[in-house]
């Protein structure tokens, strides 16, 4: 079985290294709770680049502005559509901020109106290593960075 590796996605129009924590927090946590095999090493994959579709897993993140180029938009949507995983992240926990605004833009003028859904809490991803019973856990730390305690979608 090949190594699992964490890929972060490089583009052109943002600050794509944001959260330097993020790599290591989801490689750690493979390593503690699963069997599967990682490779610890975070990879930087230019999301112009062919390598793109080496990458079973990529992560993209930002707090600014995303617009992607030509070759970056192709590039994403092959990338997707042939069924690789994309996990984003806006880093900055604002609710409906620039990144999080810009990047679901993005989806929309590559994928269409609907492409961004909320995932059922009896999603199978709900179920591949712990068993939720009522739903997913929400995070422990609110989510908007005012002070609120609130638990935001």
């Amino acid at each position: 079985m090949e190594k699992f590796f964490f890929t972060r996605l490089q583009y052109r129009s943002s600050d794509w290294n944001t959260d330097q924590r993020m790599p290591s927090n989801i490689l750690n946590s493979l390593v503690e709770y699963t069997t599967i095999p990682v490779d610890t090493q975070e990879r930087v994959v230019a999301l112009s680049s062919d390598e793109i579709f080496d990458c079973p897993f990529c992560y993209i993140s930002g707090h600014k502005l995303v617009e992607f180029d030509d070759k970056e938009r192709s590039n994403f949507e092959k990338y997707v559509r042939n069924g690789g995983f994309v996990f984003a992240d806006d880093c900055n926990q604002d609710i409906d901020g620039l990144f999080a605004k810009s990047f679901e833009q993005q989806m929309t003028n590559i994928f269409g109106a609907d492409a961004l859904k909320k995932i059922p809490n009896d999603h199978e991803l709900y179920s591949s290593f712990f068993e939720f019973k009522d739903r997913p856990p929400t995070t422990s730390y609110e989510l908007n960075g005012w002070g609120d305690d609130l638990v935001h979608d």
